[in-house]
């Protein structure tokens, strides 16, 4: 279950990080804090999954990185996309500037 969990938090980054390069922003680097809240009974699947997203840049607008992470989570993250049918997924973003 904590695979899932890493290939999920893998998906999102790869994606926030792609689109911002495309979006020609100075992106250094990207982490993802997964916590993760599981169902009670069995199969015990995720009823609940919070990303905390700390990306890295120069000169990183805060809204581009939050559309990032929307992006992925809307319309790019399959890992996501498919744990969504169990669990609420939410996020946070800390953006960070790199020297």
């Amino acid at each position: 279950m904590e695979m899932l969990l890493v290939g999920a938090g893998g998906c999102t980054a790869y994606d926030v990080v792609l689109i911002l390069q495309r979006g020609r922003h100075a992106v250094l680097g990207c982490s993802v804090d997964v916590q993760a809240e599981r169902a009670d009974v069995d199969p015990k699947v995720f009823t609940r999954i919070h990303l905390a997203f700390k990306v890295s840049g120069r000169a990183l607008p805060v809204a581009a990185v939050e559309r990032a992470v929307a992006l992925s989570h809307e319309k790019y993250c399959s890992a996501t996309a498919m744990l969504a049918h169990t669990a609420a997924i939410t996020h946070s973003v800390e953006v960070v500037e790199a020297p």
